[in-house]
Order: structure tokens, then C-alpha cells, then sequence
């Protein structure tokens, strides 16, 4: 795609997510955003005032605007959109979770190389400067053990929570570990809404990982943390905070060395706890830019539609698995 031109962007959803990707849009060098669609006027009209945006009341008027979108729409409606938007030679990302089912995902991936469209999932902690901060440092997870906490809130609450929240993990996992999975175990209950509020999921995989996800919108106040547990070390990560801490098992061997032969004492001279460095970022204009990239260089992204299906399909087998045991 030339690139002497600004590509030209829109954002199909303008509720909660939908405002912040048009800001986002907005701001991105190269992107010119030309429109924010959606069917209610006064959220569509709020935006595009803020941003000096042209506001649409249906998405099918952008077809032959613009050349990238973000939709930012209900789930339901991702698979429909993302469809028309690819067989009409638009570049799509779509909010997480990629579609409602995974043979939608599975079609959308069909669009996608048939249009020779980018087509790009948004699993926005992959582009949390934390996740990226460890690409090197992990190599053979054993154990990784997550937690994903918030307060509960009305927006989200027509999925389960493990589409709504514990995707994002999944989506880290498995992309940490690489492997194939061997079985899933997994529990949940429902406290306030009709779908899943506190989900717990046990993941082995074929090479003998296992992951234990947590998510929950019962909590008083949000943590999203994620350890990591391999044969040479152990990592801490916060993805609020984007911070991480490093254990090597070199020191704590010293360490234990150091104990026994009396150069240290219980207490003093402690393992030593490396932070490591992370280069603070906005993940969403990391992701958007990134698309961008993959836009004009016509290369696939990080999260392509392949990783979305598949996070989507451990999301569902998991959720499925819940309501099994409660009947």
C-alpha cells in the first residue's frame, strides 16, 4: 500500500472502547480519521465533535471512504461488519473477542486472504509494554499462574467473563507457552449478572505446562497480574502498573550456597530481585500503530485472525465447561 498518503481510518462502535480507538486514530501520524459511525446519534455526534470527525449512522457508507477500521461494536455483530469491511478491501481490526463463534473467526480468516486485507484481533495486552518487555526472557514456561480482578460494571456483562476479561490471558498464554493443549479444567459462578461474574481455569498443555487463569469483576478494586515460573527463573509481571520483577535460580542457589557455608544470614543479603526494564507505553496506540505497520508493509500482525480464533476457542471450551457442571 503506497504510503505517500494518510490511510484513511474509521471507527465503526462509538461506546467505550470505540471512543478511546478514535482518539487514538486521531492522533496516529500517517492516519487521517474520517469518520465515527454508529446507529446512536448522540454518542456517534459526541465523538465526532470532540475530534473534529465526520459522525455516521451506518457503517455501510464508509465502504469505499476509507481504507482501515476498527470496530468496536457488540461481539455479535463483529463477524457481519468485519466480513462486509474485508470483501470490500478494507484493512479490520476487531475488538476481542474476534467473533461470537469460531467458525466466524475461522470464515473471517477465509475473507481475510481471499481480500489480501489485514485482518488484526484486538488483544490489547499483547501490546502492554510488559508483555513485550519478556519476549526474550521466557523460553520454557512450566507453571504461569494469572490474575485478572475488577469491579463489577454493567458494560460487558452480556458474555461471560471469560470472554469478557480472562480472553486477554489466554490470548498471553498462549502465545508464552506455543504448545498444544492437552486438557482444560475449569469452574464459574454467577453473582450479579446472568453470565459468569468469577471464572477459574486449569490448562495443561502436551508439553507439560500448566496455566491457572482467574478472572473476576467481583473485586473491589482491579488487579491484572501474571507469573511465570520456568526452569531458570521466575517472573512477576503487573500490566497496570507495567511493571515486572525477575528471579534467576542462579541466586538463589548463591544465595542457599551463602546460608550454609555461614556468609549470610536468614534474612540478609536476600536473593536478589532484578526489576526489569520496561519502556512504559499506551498499549492501544502501540496496537493501532502497529496495525498501521502491518497495513503498509502488507504483513501479518501479532495477533492475526489465527490467534484470535484460537484464544476464542479455549474461551468458549472453558465457558462451556462451567455450564456443564452446573446443570
Amino acid at each position: 500500500m503506497a504510503t505517500d498518503e494518510p490511510i484513511r481510518a474509521a471507527v465503526i462502535g462509538a461506546g467505550y472502547l470505540g471512543r478511546f480507538h478514535a482518539q487514538k486514530w486521531a492522533a496516529l501520524p500517517g492516519c487521517r480519521l474520517v469518520a465515527i459511525a454508529d446507529p446512536d446519534a448522540a454518542r456517534r455526534a459526541a465523538i465526532a465533535s470532540e475530534l473534529g470527525t465526520e459522525a455516521v449512522g451506518d457503517w455501510r457508507g464508509l465502504i469505499g471512504r476509507v481504507d482501515a477500521v476498527s470496530i468496536a461494536t457488540p461481539t455479535p455483530l463483529h463477524h457481519s461488519i468485519a466480513r462486509a469491511c474485508l470483501d470490500a478491501g478494507i484493512h479490520v481490526l476487531v475488538e476481542k473477542p474476534v467473533t461470537a463463534s469460531v467458525e466466524e473467526a475461522r470464515d473471517l480468516m477465509r475473507a481475510a486472504a481471499a481480500s489480501g486485507r489485514v485482518l488484526q484481533v484486538g488483544h490489547l495486552e499483547r501490546f502492554n509494554a510488559a508483555v513485550q518487555a519478556i519476549a526474550g526472557i521466557v523460553t520454557q514456561p512450566r507453571f504461569i499462574e494469572s490474575h485478572r480482578l475488577a469491579p463489577f460494571r454493567q458494560r460487558g456483562t452480556d458474555v461471560s467473563v471469560v470472554l469478557d476479561l480472562m480472553i486477554h490471558d489466554i490470548g498471553i498464554v498462549l502465545a508464552l507457552v506455543g504448545a498444544p493443549i492437552k486438557k482444560i479444567d475449569s469452574v464459574g459462578i454467577s453473582v450479579l449478572s446472568k453470565t459468569e461474574d468469577i471464572a477459574n481455569a486449569r490448562i495443561e498443555f502436551e508439553n507439560g505446562c500448566v496455566a491457572n487463569l482467574t478472572a473476576s469483576r467481583m473485586s473491589l478494586k482491579k488487579n491484572r497480574e501474571i507469573r511465570v515460573f520456568q526452569d531458570n527463573a521466575y517472573l512477576s509481571l503487573d500490566f497496570m502498573n507495567q511493571k515486572g520483577h525477575l528471579v534467576k535460580k542462579s541466586d538463589i542457589i548463591a544465595y542457599g550456597l551463602k546460608l550454609k557455608v555461614g556468609l549470610a544470614k536468614a534474612g540478609e543479603d536476600k536473593v536478589p530481585v532484578h526489576e526489569i526494564p520496561i519502556e512504559k507505553g499506551e498499549p492501544l496506540a502501540i496496537e493501532l500503530a502497529h496495525f498501521i505497520e502491518s497495513v503498509t508493509a502488507a504483513t501479518q500482525p501479532k495477533v492475526g485472525g489465527a490467534l484470535g480464533k484460537s484464544a476464542l476457542e479455549v474461551a468458549i471450551t472453558i465457558t462451556e465447561e462451567i455450564r456443564r457442571k452446573q446443570k
